[in-house]
């Protein structure tokens, strides 16, 4: 188990570059699967979860090159299914949770698919029903053997249907949606996920050759096509990742350039770090967060406290919760962080508080944090990270804490952030991987 060692007190100055969206990354590799022909993606992220899912299709039989860092060649000519009953298979598929998103196009092209219960992040229930109803709709046939853990599903004549989500799963939607590329007639997916993701994945499948409208809308339309064709995608940048560099340059009172960013493309996420009083500004296609020596939590228009809480998009994604809370530890006022979704991933907060941050646990899906407004440092410590969002969160605690702290785990945070320290070290951060 590696460990992050952190020199606190350290301000950054300059400019860094985001990696590729890891969750559009995992959705556009696994929609490599829908045509034999071959498919470049550039500005892949290179990351535990999105290496772990590539190295998984190479072993499904997808010829992959690789360009450079970042640019991949895939060509989904030969794929062998009986691996997908392999032990191999079942227990690399468990270890991650973007390997769901196979079913859908190996159900559309393949007719059938298997794969483990899959794995990720330990921050709650994560179900997948609103997958397989979705498959259900499209005439597949469901089934999962509890003894060994297996999801299984079948359609030999995949037909589009009307259908309602229970919920705007987001890789639901995307599962659903590559499944119903080949199912004939029109497919109409209400109440769809529509986040940046989602809508990269369209377009991507569009110039593919399939047949989608509605994009970035929460109804998609879907007509059924026979095949698809290759492409070229470049995935964007990854906008939780923007998201983290402007709680850390606020709470390391540091002055960053985030580069090659539209400020748009980022939803909620600026104008929520400007409720906790912190402003970025766009310059050409970059933003800048200046140093903050204070900032202020808003008070809503009749004084009380202020709340933040995730939703689907377009509302404020749930990755960057555990971000607006530990910045929220050295602002002025205070505010209620409500995480809506998953009912564990505030969990960490102990380990805050154990450094010296002011936050009151009220229940599985809520915490108030009452800022210390720079008045109080943060105090250094020794932590583990639980989850990928913690963990980043834990990192931004530490470098702002005086002392000298330490993260073990930190394979966590290498599934979401690629190199991160060494490029948080190359604007002045002092992390040391051990």
């Amino acid at each position: 188990m590696a460990s992050f060692r952190i020199k606190g007190g350290m301000h950054l100055h300059g400019d860094i570059y985001p990696q590729g969206a890891k969750n559009e990354a995992l959705q556009i590799i696994c929609a490599v699967l829908l045509t034999s022909e071959e498919i470049r993606i550039n500005n892949i992220p290179d990351i535990l979860d999105v290496n772990n899912l590539i190295n998984l299709l190479e072993k499904l039989g997808v010829t992959i090159k690789k360009l450079n860092n970042s640019d991949f060649l895939f060509k989904a000519e030969n794929i062998n299914l009986d691996y997908l009953k392999t032990k191999e298979f079942k227990e690399q598929g468990a270890r991650l949770r973007g390997s769901v998103m196979i079913l859908g196009p190996l159900l559309a092209r393949f007719k059938k698919a298997f794969i483990p219960a899959p794995g990720g992040d330990k921050i709650g229930r994560r179900r997948l029903d609103t997958h397989f109803f979705g498959f259900k709709k499209l005439g597949a046939h469901f089934n999962y053997d509890a003894e060994n853990g297996i999801y299984s599903v079948e359609g030999n004549k995949l037909t589009g249907a009307y259908m309602l989500l229970d919920e705007a799963s987001v890789t639901g939607t995307a599962n659903i949606l590559m499944a119903s590329v080949f199912a004939k007639g029109k497919t109409t997916i209400y109440n769809a996920a529509c986040e940046p993701y989602l809508q990269q994945l369209s377009k991507m499948l569009n110039s593919m050759g399939a047949k989608i409208s509605g994009i970035a809308s929460n109804m998609l339309i879907i007509e059924g096509v026979d095949t698809l064709g290759g492409c070229t995608h470049t995935v964007m940048p990854d906008m939780i990742e923007v998201g983290s560099f402007i709680g850390l340059a606020a709470m390391t009172a540091s002055d960053i350039t985030v580069k090659n960013i539209n400020i748009n493309d980022l939803g909620m996420i600026p104008p929520t770090f400007a409720k906790l009083g912190i402003q970025v500004e766009q310059t050409g296609n970059d933003i800048h967060i200046p140093a903050y020596e204070k900032y202020e939590i808003e008070s809503f228009i009749d004084g009380s406290i202020m709340t933040i809480a995730d939703a689907p998009w377009p509302g404020l994604t749930p990755d960057i919760l555990s971000v607006i809370l530990v910045t929220a530890t050295q602002a002025k006022g205070s505010v209620l962080i409500h995480q809506k979704m998953f009912e564990s991933r505030l969990f960490f907060v102990d380990k805050l508080i154990d450094m010296g941050a002011k936050i009151i646990l009220c229940d599985p899906h809520r915490a108030t944090v009452i800022g210390l407004n720079r008045e109080v440092s943060l105090r250094a410590s020794t932590m583990t990270s639980p989850d990928i969002r913690a963990g980043i969160a834990l990192l931004i605690a530490a470098m702002s804490a005086n002392g000298t702290s330490t993260i073990h785990n930190i394979e966590q945070i290498d599934r979401g952030y690629q190199n991160i320290d060494k490029r948080l070290n190359a604007i002045g951060a002092e992390i040391e991987r051990l």
